[in-house]
Parts: structure tokens; C-alpha cells; sequence
């Protein structure tokens, strides 16, 4: 028979027994007396059907039922027989004595629960003890101190029993509050207190009012006492009261019911006080406030304890996350058992001595069990009453079981216990990854390293002491092409100019040394392909499963290219091919040691292209680099052989011109290059569209002669390059020793010209621009000049390039538009009829786009009360195409101002004439070099009349620049050019000069 079903009879037979109770009042001695016995005698069959490890609470609570039973047995016989039982009498004691043993059972119980002292679970069962102790005072132990018909045995009599009642709930309460999940045998157990308590507290209540008899409901506390304590030992569950195994953790978890609990016994104090003071008179005011401050003492002592279980709490928190990142790592056991020490000595009180023992490894047999968990068992030879004790399989062949014992303060061990177990939950873990991870190791190593000499691209060959191929890897198929090397003389896959280097390395790899790397060798294929290969050896004869030298092969051949490529990429211009400047340098160095030993003359030329700054603004970059790609080529072709070639960066080369018998050598390269790049170049825009783009270039020339080092040489070359750039671009130069002279007075010149504006030192002369046909004066173009003062007057060749590279023609030019103005404004007031008709004034490119140009124009207009129209600005054709929205759109407000706007030099630049639809200009001026050629060449003179014809058809004025023969003139009349300025007509005049000028020639209207 099962216990569940000796439950269920249990619960019929006393359901039947209270009925019986209740309907036939006289038997109630029997009955009764069967209720109470029937709940002993389930707890004496519960101990021997279960035996818990600690029976005797239970026997205690058993004895207390009989006593209970036994003095209601005894009352009940006296009032069945109509004899009044005495009071206090035999029956009393009885009773009294029931609480005692019940406290004394719960304790035991207690004690079995917590171990020791748990403070936590304490302090939650007195706050609710001393809240209703207090009630029991007030309503039933107070009122019979204060009764005057009770005897002083009579009074000690009545205060005890409630006092029992308290001190049952008490214990109750205090086990109730211990830790863990509570087994069903505890529910009943409180129950069973539950009952006797309440029906102790009515009986009271009923003997203060003489209101109680036999046989009414307030029996069915009792009755409940009785049953509910058998069944709780009929339980299974009631070994769990007194085996301490399944207790994890002592901790007093505080949730929402409890705290509600503790809330409303908090209460009780102030509710009875209230309760008093309504009913008009307040008698138990001392005992209240000890209560209440009693039960504030106790709160305040649940708080610090719960403050400290936090800090505690949070420290064994972090000493699990240590452990877990150091076990996250741990690839041993050595690691492992570090974290371990690591964490126990972090989870374990600063003042409390412990001791980490690992114990033995064992091997665990196939039917060997092992059990896991962390369980606390007695460990007197480690000097303390108990340890924790935890179990974990080692990885190996076969397993083996190791153990850990910690020992401590048993207290200190239950309290760690959750946290321990945690620990080695995460250990546990850790050693079966570190034990797959080895096995997986173990069971694919042979196999993974099979995989990877089947796989390698490298040829592994194991070579004889006949030299013969013993073994050869399936990627020698792929490499070589040969399907079956074995016994193969390795020499058939050496090229026969690298057999001795093949013999060398073998014998190499068989001395003592063993080994050798970095071979270099040619193989030859199955289909005579040749191939550089890489080896290295190494000698494994003494390895019995190897028992050669074993070579590793590696096709190389792609690499060796890529080294090639990229040594000619860090000697070579990757833009033209030629080459760079280090090896430019290194040539040169070279060279010039032979040139010192005699071995002939050595020449170095500095090319820079002309104007490849404007290709790459108008044009774009990509037109540029087709341009120096072209330059280069014409460049490389005419130097000849023997002679090296450079871009040194950007649009400059180098020529380095080697062994020549004299410096002529030097400059009939230099004249060549010249007249190669004179020829304008035909290059792609990449979008269809093709340009004739001008490659003219500078030169500069320097010898060894002169010099005594090559970067003095290099110097050299500089120079003349700057002297070239200087004497009019397009033409080559040599390097002279007074070249340091020219070049300090360009340097003092330059010097000297940031403080010429200042200094007033510029003047303006001006060249009239006339009618071609009736010669008539209509404007006039102002030229400066530089007053210097120590070399005299200087016209634009020698400063206004310096000026451009200065940033000085800003400030020139500025002077330069308001003197004119200046000057053309007096001319006007002095005499309207003999002034010209407008004055034509040049603006650099730097210049007009410095920012405010336009407001600055306007400005000098104001300044010298002249009109718009009395000005026409040059600019030139590269401005316009550069930058041209915000160009164009200043244009067109000077257009509105009522400026006319010129383009000088027109046809020199590099643009499309279908710009000239677009632009907003107004006079067109024809470079000199167009008229130069005009009479003698056709082709000249077809260009020059279709600009003429184009500027008619687009409403374009056109001038003509430097009309130097009256043949000239006729020619361009005949073509309808309309106006012309030139040396045929005026020199540069000075201003006092055009007047007189006017008045002889006319002035057009």
C-alpha cells in the first residue's frame, strides 16, 4: 500500500470520527480521544515508513498530542459524569505541557533546516511573534491579570496558556522563514499550529465571558491540530524537515508576500493603540510603545542584514564573472585550476580560514559512476567540521575523476554553497570543451595533415640517397605536368644549367647543417615549359617513417615577374616609361665617376614644356598626360642611343647625354629637342574629340666641365633652364659661369620690384590704335614701363614675368587701370576733339581673379571721372576658358557696367572658336605672330582672314597686332579688318606726345 493511499484513509477515518463527534454528544470521550490518538499514531507510522534522518522532533510532537488528547480525555470524563473539573487541575498541566514540546519539535527542525543561527529568518519571525504577542497581551493575557475573582494559581494558569500559543507561532514562524522551497510537511505542520492556536485563542475568549461549552465549533481547531500533524508525517516529504542535503542556500529571499506579512504585523502596534484610544480610555500604553520600538529594532536589523547580503551578493557576483572570463581562456588543467583558486579566494571572507584541496586523479572505469554536484560532507582530516565536495571528469585515454574539497567554517560553507556550485557548473563546462577540442585534435590530425599535403600547391618530393624520387605529392601533377615521379632521377626536373646548384644544395642538406632554404633553381615541365622555381630541404633520414630528404618546391615564376615589374616600376615613370629620378641619379652619379677618369664629357639636360600649365587648365589633366606621354616619345627618339632619358616629375625631363668627346655633343641634343617639339602634337580627349596642342619646351644645357660634382651638374642645369625660361621660352641655353651673376640680379630685380609700386617707379606710354584704312587715331593701348633706378627705363620683358611669379602684377596692374584712367580723363578735359576715343588697358589673369576685380574697376572709374565706355579690358583667351561661369558672369556685369571687354593674342591659346559664340566680349586682337607671315604665307593669311570673317559674322570688333609694312596693311584692308596697331602707324608714345598725335593724323569719330 502506498503512503498516498494510507493518506487518503487517514483523512476518511478522521472525517468520519469528527462527524461521529458532532452527532452524538455522548460519545464524546470516545471519539475525541480516537481523533487525538489516530493523529499520534500517523506520526509514529510516518517515521517508520519514511525514516528521516532525525526522528525524534517527530516522536516530541507526538508525545504533545497525546498530552493534549490525554487532558481532553480527562475533561471530558469529569463532565460526563456531572463532576466539575477543578481549575487549574491534572487537565491543565497537561495542556501546559503540549507547548514545550511542540517549541522543542520545531526547533529541532529548525536547527536540521538552517544549521545555524540564521539571523535573517529570525528576525522575519519575530517582527510577526512580537505583533501578535502583543495582541495576546492586550486582549487575553492583560485582562486576567487584571481580573479580581481569579486565585493567583488561577491567573498564572490562564497567562500561560496564551503565552504557549505564542511561543508555538514563534517557533513556527521561525521555521517557516528558513530558506529553500518549503516541502508540503511544513504547509501542514503550520496547519496543524494554525488550528490549535486558533481555537486556543477562542477558547480564551470564551472562559473571559463564561461562553464556552462541549461540542461546539471552536473543537474544530483542535481537530485540526491532530489531523493536520499525522498527516504532515504520513508525507514523504517530511524527511526533508531534518535532512540537510537539500538545503542550497541559507539566504532569506524577501518577496512580495513576505514583505506584505511584515507590513501588516508592523501595524498591529499602532491599529491596537488606535483601537484603545476610540474606545475612550488607553490602559496598555507601555507595553504598545515597547512593542513598537521592539519591532522598529527588529525592521532596522532586517534592513542592515539585507544591505549586507547585497554587498556580499554583489562580491560573489563579481568573483563568478572573473572566473568565467579567466575559465573563457583556459586551455589546461593547470588553467583551470587557477581560475579555481582565483575565485574560491575572492568568494571566501577576508577573516575566515579555508582550505582548497584537489584531490587525486583516478581513472574512471567503463562502469564506474560519478556523481556531479557540489554536495557538504564531514571533513575532520582537513581540520574542519565539514567541506564542500565536487566532482569532474578529466579528459583522457582512458577518463579520468578528479575532486576538489573546500573546507571551511560549516556556516561559511552553506552560505557559499550556491556560489560554489556555479563555479564548478562553469568548470564542468570548460573541462568538456577542453576535452572535445583534444579529442577532435586527436581523432582529425592525422587525417587534417593528410588533407594538407594532398592540398598544398607546393611540390613536396622525398628524395633517396640515389637521388632518385621516392615520393611525390599530387600537386607535382599540376605544377610539372608529370603524372608519376616515383623513381624519377631528380635531375630530369632541373633545367641542365642549374644541375650543379641542384648538387650543391643536396650535399648541403645532408651535412651536418640538415637543412637549407632560398634555392633558386629552373625546372623544366613534361611539355618543355621552363619554370623558376624555390626550394628548401631538409634531411629526415634518421625519421624512420620518412627515412629521404624531403624537398619542398615552390613555382615561383609569376612572382619573379612581379619582382621584375615592380623593379622596373621603382625605376620608371609609370606615366611615360621612362626613366625616374632615382635612376636617373644613379645613371648619372655612375657617368660622371667615369667621366673623371677620362672617359669623355658628360652633358645633363633640364627640359620644361612651355605653357603646360594652361594645357592642363583648359583642356584637363588627361590631355596633359597625353601630352607628356607624346614628349616623352619625342623625346626618347631624338637623344639617341646610349643616352638616358627622364621625367624627373610633372612636365620636366632630364637628359643625361653620356662618354661625349665634347659639350657640343650635349648641345646638338638640346637643338634637337628643340626643333622635335616645335611641331604642335595631336592628342585625344578621350571623348571623341581631338586638340593641337603646342609642345614647346625650354632647355637648359650644362657640362661636366664646369662642375665637380653631379648634383652640382644638376645645378648647373637648373640654371641655364631658368635662363632659358627667361630669355623668351622655345630656345635652349647653356650653362655659363656668369650665370650666377644673371641669376642674383633677376633675384634683386625681383627683390626690387615689390617696391617699385610704392616708390612711384612706374610709368605708361601708349601706342595708338588706328583705322586701317584712313590711319585715324580711335584708341589708344597703355603700356608700362619701369623707371628703375639704377638700370634706366624697362620695358614688360624684363619684370613682367618676374611680376607673375610674384604676385606683384596685382598691384601693378591696379596702378596701371587707374593711371590710364587718370590720363585719359585729363586728356578729355583738356581737349575733348583731340582726345582718343577710348583707352585699351591689359589685365592679367592673377589679376582679375583676385576678388572685388570688378568693384575695383568701378572704383577707378569713380576715382578718375571717366567713363565706362572710355575703357576697353584685354584679357586673355585662357582666362575666359578657365573657371568661365564665374569669369563669364563677371564679364557680363562689366559689359553692363558699359566696359568693353578685349581677347589679346587671340588664336595662341587652345580653345575651340565655338567659344566665340558663347563669350562675352566684344574686340578681338590678332597676335602679332599671325601678321608676322602674313605676305609669305598662304596658309597665314587663309587663318587670319577667316578670323576676320568669323569676328564680322559674330559682331565682333577685330584688331590687328603689329602691323610693322604698309603690304601688311593693304592685305588686311583688303580682308575688311578694320583696325590695326603696330610700329608702321606709332611707336609707344609718352603722354604728352598723343596729343600732338591726334591733331596731325585725325581722330575717327
Amino acid at each position: 500500500m502506498t503512503t498516498r493511499i494510507v493518506r487518503a484513509c487517514f483523512a476518511v477515518w478522521l472525517a468520519v470520527l469528527t462527524a461521529v463527534y458532532y452527532i452524538w454528544p455522548g460519545l464524546h470521550v470516545f471519539t475525541w480521544g480516537l481523533i487525538g490518538l489516530t493523529g499520534a499514531a500517523a506520526i509514529l507510522l510516518g517515521v517508520r515508513v519514511h525514516r528521516p534522518s532525525r526522528a525524534l522532533p517527530w516522536y516530541l510532537i507526538a508525545v504533545a498530542l497525546v498530552f493534549f488528547v490525554s487532558g481532553d480525555i480527562m475533561y471530558y470524563a469529569q463532565v460526563a459524569l456531572d463532576v466539575e473539573p477543578p481549575y487549574p487541575g491534572p487537565a491543565d498541566v497537561l495542556y501546559l505541557l503540549v507547548y514545550p514540546l511542540l517549541a522543542a519539535a520545531l526547533a529541532l527542525f529548525i536547527r536540521a533546516r538552517s544549521g545555524e543561527a540564521n539571523r535573517a529568518a529570525l528576525l522575519d519571525a519575530l517582527v510577526p511573534t512580537v505583533s501578535l504577542g502583543l495582541l495576546s497581551w492586550v486582549y487575553m493575557i492583560a485582562p486576567y491579570t487584571r481580573a479580581t475573582d481569579l486565585t493567583l494559581a488561577e491567573k498564572a494558569v490562564s497567562v500561560a496558556y496564551p503565552l504557549g500559543d505564542v511561543l508555538a507561532l514563534a517557533m513556527m514562524l521561525r521555521l517557516l522563514a528558513t530558506a529553500g522551497r518549503k516541502p508540503p510537511a511544513v504547509n501542514w505542520l503550520a496547519a496543524s499550529i494554525v488550528g490549535v492556536l486558533v481555537s486556543d485563542v477562542v477558547y480564551g475568549l470564551g472562559r473571559l465571558d463564561s461562553d464556552w461549552a462541549v461540542g461546539g465549533p471552536i473543537d474544530l481547531g483542535w481537530v485540526v491540530f491532530y489531523a493536520a500533524a499525522g498527516y504532515a508525517a504520513l508525507h514523504p516529504s517530511m524527511i526533508w524537515l531534518t535532512d540537510d542535503r537539500t538545503q542550497i542556500c541559507t539566504r532569506v529571499e524577501t518577496g512580495g508576500r513576505r514583505l506584505l506579512l511584515l507590513s501588516l504585523a508592523t501595524l498591529i502596534a499602532p491599529s491596537v493603540l488606535l483601537a484603545q484610544y476610540v474606545n475612550g480610555e488607553v490602559v496598555d500604553a507601555p507595553v504598545i510603545a515597547a512593542g513598537s520600538a521592539l519591532m522598529f529594532l527588529l525592521v532596522m536589523g532586517r534592513v542592515r542584514d539585507l544591505l549586507a547580503e547585497q554587498r556580499r551578493t554583489n562580491l560573489r557576483e563579481t568573483a563568478l564573472r572573473r572566473a568565467n572570463a579567466d575559465l573563457a581562456g583556459a586551455t589546461t588543467e593547470d588553467d583551470i585550476m587557477a581560475a579555481v583558486r582565483a575565485a574560491v579566494t575572492m568568494l571566501m571572507p577576508a577573516d575566515h580560514r579555508y582550505e582548497l584541496i584537489v584531490g587525486e586523479k583516478t581513472p574512471l572505469t567503463d562502469g564506474g559512476t560519478v556523481e556531479f554536484g557540489v554536495s557538504l560532507v564531514p571533513a575532520p582530516e582537513y581540520g574542519f567540521e565539514s567541506a564542500l565536495h565536487a566532482v569532474m571528469i578529466l579528459p583522457g585515454n582512458p577518463p579520468q575523476r578528479g575532486s576538489i574539497h573546500l573546507a571551511a567554517p560549516t556556516a561559511t560553507l552553506r552560505s557559499l554553497r550556491p556560489a560554489v556550485q556555479s563555479l564548478f557548473d562553469q568548470v564542468t563546462m570548460v573541462v568538456e570543451r577542453i576535452g572535445l577540442a583534444g579529442e577532435i585534435s586527436r581523432r582529425d590530425g592525422e587525417a587534417y595533415f593528410r588533407t594538407l599535403i594532398q592540398s598544398a600547391s607546393d611540390v613536396i618530393l622525398i628524395i633517396g640517397d640515389d637521388d632518385r624520387i621516392r615520393y611525390a605529392s599530387p600537386s607535382a601533377t599540376t605544377v610539372f605536368g608529370w603524372t608519376d615521379l616515383t623513381g624519377t632521377p631528380l635531375a630530369v626536373l632541373i633545367a641542365d644549367t642549374h644541375h650543379d646548384a641542384l648538387n650543391d644544395a643536396l650535399v648541403r642538406i645532408r651535412t651536418d647543417r640538415g637543412h637549407a632554404e632560398g634555392i633558386d633553381l629552373t625546372a623544366v615541365c613534361a611539355d618543355r615549359r621552363l619554370l623558376q622555381v624555390e626550394c628548401g630541404g631538409r634531411d629526415l633520414r634518421a625519421d624512420p617513417t620518412v627515412a629521404g630528404v624531403v624537398l619542398t618546391v615552390r613555382d615561383v615564376t609569376e612572382r619573379r615577374r612581379l619582382e621584375n615589374d615592380l623593379a622596373h616600376q621603382a625605376f620608371h615613370d609609370g606615366l611615360t616609361g621612362l626613366a625616374n629620378r632615382v635612376l636617373f641619379r644613379d645613371r648619372l652619379d655612375h657617368s660622371f665617376v667615369l667621366a673623371e677618369s677620362g672617359a669623355g664629357e658628360l652633358g645633363v639636360l633640364f627640359v620644361d614644356l612651355d605653357d603646360f600649365k594652361e594645357v592642363n587648365d583648359t583642356l584637363g589633366h588627361a590631355v596633359g598626360d597625353q601630352l607628356l606621354v607624346a614628349v616623352g616619345q619625342r623625346i626618347a627618339q631624338t637623344i639617341g642611343a646610349g643616352n638616358t632619358a627622364a621625367r624627373m616629375g610633372g612636365d620636366e625631363f632630364a637628359i643625361l647625354v653620356a662618354h661625349a668627346a665634347d659639350s657640343s655633343a650635349a648641345e646638338e641634343v638640346a637643338a634637337r629637342i628643340i626643333s622635335a617639339l616645335s611641331t604642335p602634337v595631336e592628342v585625344s580627349d578621350g571623348l571623341g574629340g581631338t586638340h593641337i596642342v603646342s609642345g614647346a619646351a625650354s632647355v637648359g644645357v650644362a657640362t661636366s666641365h664646369d662642375a665637380t660634382s653631379p648634383t652640382e651638374l644638376l645645378r648647373h642645369a637648373d640654371l641655364a633652364l631658368y635662363l632659358a625660361k627667361g630669355a623668351g621660352k622655345g630656345t635652349w641655353q647653356r650653362y655659363q659661369n656668369d650665370l650666377h651673376t644673371a641669376m642674383v640680379e633677376r633675384l634683386a630685380l625681383r627683390t626690387s620690384l615689390l617696391e617699385a609700386i610704392d616708390a612711384h617707379q612706374f610709368v605708361l606710354q601708349y601706342q595708338p590704335i588706328v583705322d586701317v584704312g584712313s590711319q585715324a587715331v580711335v584708341g589708344v593701348e597703355a603700356l608700362v614701363r619701369w623707371q628703375h633706378p639704377e638700370r634706366g627705363l624697362l620695358g614688360p620683358y624684363h619684370f613682367i614675368d618676374l611680376a607673375e611669379e610674384s604676385g606683384a602684377i596685382v598691384g601693378i596692374g591696379a596702378w596701371v587701370l587707374g593711371e590710364s584712367l587718370r590720363q585719359f580723363a585729363a586728356w578729355h578735359a583738356a581737349d575733348p576733339e583731340l582726345a582718343p576715343g577710348y583707352v585699351s588697358v591689359n589685365v592679367s589673369a592673377r589679376q582679375f581673379r583676385t576678388p572685388g576685380f570688378v568693384d575695383q574697376v568701378r572704383q577707378a572709374l569713380t576715382d578718375a571721372g571717366a567713363q565706362p565706355d572710355w575703357l576697353l579690358l584685354e584679357i586673355t583667351e585662357s582666362l575666359v576658358l578657365r573657371d568661365a561661369e564665374q569669369v563669364w558672369a563677371d564679364l557680363r556685369v562689366l559689359r553692363e557696367l558699359g566696359v568693353r571687354i578685349a581677347i589679346d593674342d587671340f588664336g595662341t591659346g587652345y580653345s575651340s572658336l565655338s567659344y566665340l559664340r558663347q563669350m562675352p566680349v566684344d574686340v578681338l586682337k590678332i597676335d602679332k605672330s599671325f601678321i608676322d607671315d602674313i605676305i609669305a604665307s598662304p596658309q597665314q593669311r587663309a587663318l587670319v582672314n577667316a578670323i576676320v570673317t568669323l569676328a564680322r559674322n559674330l559682331d565682333l570688333t577685330v584688331v590687328a597686332e603689329g602691323i610693322e609694312d604698309g603690304a601688311q596693311r593693304e592685305l588686311l584692308e583688303r580682308m575688311g579688318c578694320p583696325y590695326g596697331q603696330g610700329y608702321l602707324f606709332a611707336r609707344p608714345l609718352w603722354p604728352a606726345e598723343i596729343p600732338p598725335l591726334l591733331g596731325a593724323v585725325g581722330v575717327a569719330a
